[in-house]
């Protein structure tokens, strides 16, 4: 049951390009995180969008690897804890919203507070987050390609022209 707050705008403030990835192994998709995350700087909303199975979390790990705050086999799913957080010189948290079935339960966590400061915030599931913010967002759309270990990524980044994320 999808609940993005209606209006919610977000602006880019650094020039990245929208791109198209295929990856054939979970390797490679790593490899791209660990690309991504060369082009992050904090403060910056990270949605990692796709089904179950697309490899939002393989991607997460190169990303938070990348950034140098965890090794790629320190990066596990947020499923069970809903938020993961890292810090080696910058903030980043890896979210999970797959479990939140309402906005009572996503009250109770706390995202705003996540945002009190510059991070990069990685979130799964993110039309299931309703958070008001003016931080730069990079939307990632997985989904699996033919054979189980190919993954089409593409990252967009939120132009002012394109700056609501589109309704779940």
């Amino acid at each position: 049951m999808p609940f993005l707050a209606p209006g919610v705008t977000f602006y880019l403030v650094w020039d990245m390009p929208s791109r198209e990835f295929l990856t054939r192994s979970s390797e490679e998709t790593i490899r791209m995180g660990r690309e991504l995350a060369t082009q992050l700087r904090p403060p910056v909303l990270v949605c990692l969008d796709g089904e179950l199975g697309a490899g939002k979390t393989t991607l997460a790990k190169g990303i938070i690897s990348g950034l140098g705050v965890a090794r790629e086999e320190d990066v596990t799913s947020p499923t069970f804890t809903l938020v993961h957080a890292f810090k080696n010189g910058v903030k980043v948290f890896h979210v999970d919203l797959y479990r939140v079935a309402d906005r009572h339960d996503l009250e109770t966590l706390g995202l705003e507070d996540l945002f009190a400061e510059p991070a990069i915030v990685l979130v799964e599931w993110p039309d299931r987050m309703m958070i008001r913010t003016d931080w730069p967002v990079v939307q990632v759309h997985l989904e699996q390609g033919e054979g189980d270990s190919r993954r089409i990524l593409v990252t967009k980044p939120t132009t002012p022209e394109s700056s609501e994320l589109p309704p779940p």
